[in-house]
């Protein structure tokens, strides 16, 4: 491993395990499935997030029924 590597990896290591921790929590506190969340947003950064927001928490949708209610 190179020099640069080594000072690179504790970096995306934090940065996976935030991004899984915040996806298990939520999608736990919103009744998803957790697990899947946040066992992939360990393997890869930042397409669980995208996915995560998109297709389990609707984010587009909320904002058009609230213009409507």
């Amino acid at each position: 491993m190179t020099k640069e590597l080594l000072y690179l990896l504790p970096v995306i290591i934090s940065l996976l395990l935030a991004q899984s921790i915040f996806l298990f929590i939520d999608a736990r506190k919103n009744g998803h499935n957790y697990w899947f969340w946040g066992i992939w947003g360990l393997i890869q950064s930042p397409i669980p997030v995208i996915f995560y927001f998109l297709f389990a928490r609707k984010v587009w949708r909320r904002q058009g029924k609230e213009r409507e209610e």
